[in-house]
C-alpha cells in the first residue's frame, strides 16, 4: 500500500505516505464549494507532472554528471466543464546557472527524459500539456 487518505470534514482530506509518515492536506477549490486553502486534488495532479518531470531529469542529470539543483517549474492547471476535468497543464521551467548553458544534445536528452516520465505517460491524451523550457527554448 502507498498511502492512506482520511476525510476530515469541510471538503478536506489528510493524505499520509505510509513509508515515511509524511502528510499533505487537500481542500476543495473555491470554484467547487471549497475554501481553496490547500492543494486541490486536481492541483496535485498537475503539480505531480512537474515533480515527475524534474525528478526523472534529476536522475538522468546525475548519471551525466550534471547538477539539477534549483531547477524550478511553474504550474498552471486549466479546468474544463461538462464533465469537470483538467483540460490543460502549462509548465514553465526555470533552468539556472551552468545547466542553462549546456549543449543542445544534452538539453534534448533531458527534455526527452522529462516527456517520458510516468505521470506524463499516465495522463489522458485529451489533456493539453504545454511546456515552456525557458532558457532551453
Amino acid at each position: 500500500m502507498t498511502s492512506t487518505v482520511k476525510y476530515t470534514g469541510e471538503l478536506r482530506t489528510v493524505c499520509t505516505h505510509l513509508a515515511s509518515g509524511s502528510s499533505i492536506e487537500t481542500d476543495a477549490p473555491t470554484d467547487n464549494h471549497g475554501k481553496g486553502e490547500r492543494f486541490s486534488p486536481t492541483d496535485l495532479m498537475a503539480t505531480s507532472l512537474a515533480t515527475c518531470m524534474i525528478t526523472v531529469m534529476g536522475i538522468k542529470a546525475r548519471s551525466m554528471g550534471l547538477d539539477m539543483n534549483d531547477v524550478e517549474a511553474d504550474v498552471e492547471k486549466i479546468m474544463k466543464a461538462d464533465p469537470r476535468r483538467i483540460g490543460g497543464i502549462n509548465l514553465t521551467f526555470r533552468i539556472p546557472g551552468t545547466l542553462a548553458q549546456v549543449d543542445e544534445k544534452t538539453k534534448q536528452i533531458l527534455k526527452n527524459t522529462a516527456h517520458t516520465c510516468p505521470v506524463q505517460q499516465s495522463l489522458h491524451p485529451d489533456i493539453d500539456v504545454k511546456v515552456d523550457w525557458g532558457a532551453w527554448s
